[in-house]
């Protein structure tokens, strides 16, 4: 398979991934807010993570979708699920009680589950943005002036 394609479908994925789950925040945002509050590190500022993640999701998904913009997509999305597996990971070690604050189903996973989901994630993100700089690479060769 082509290196772009195998781009496209890591960007497909997290295009489907984050609005699914922003939209799913956005239409239970009473819920999402709640679970937000309940978490230590968070509750300060639950109100404005609550529309500050969902509008990230949506955000990232734009730069995945358009190629000009695909690089920014993939680097935020690997910023973003790192961010998400750290927060997780400190969920697991001090509040594992806490219920998830994810959007759709993503939300009946077990915090082990969703580390194992979100570690995946950086995978695929880590793949997505390695290749798409190999794309990048004989491109800006090329464009370089040759020397006489």
């Amino acid at each position: 398979m082509r290196k772009k394609t195998i781009i496209e479908i890591i960007s497909a994925f997290f295009i489907l991934l984050f609005a699914y789950t922003a939209f799913s925040k956005l239409l239970l945002q009473d819920v999402f807010k709640y679970s937000l509050g309940m978490s230590p590190l968070i509750a300060p500022i639950a109100d404005l993570i609550a529309w500050a993640i969902p509008a990230l999701e949506l955000g990232i998904c734009a730069f995945l979708f358009f190629p000009k913009t695909r690089k920014v997509g993939l680097y935020s999305t690997l910023a973003t699920m790192i961010i998400f597996t750290l927060y997780i990971s400190y969920m697991i070690m001090f509040t594992p009680k806490l219920p998830c604050s994810c959007g759709g189903v993503i939300r009946y996973m077990t915090w082990r589950q969703h580390l194992v989901f979100n570690i995946a994630c950086i995978c695929l993100a880590v793949v997505g943005t390695r290749l798409n700089r190999q794309i990048e690479k004989p491109q800006q060769v090329s464009m370089t002036p040759a020397m006489s």
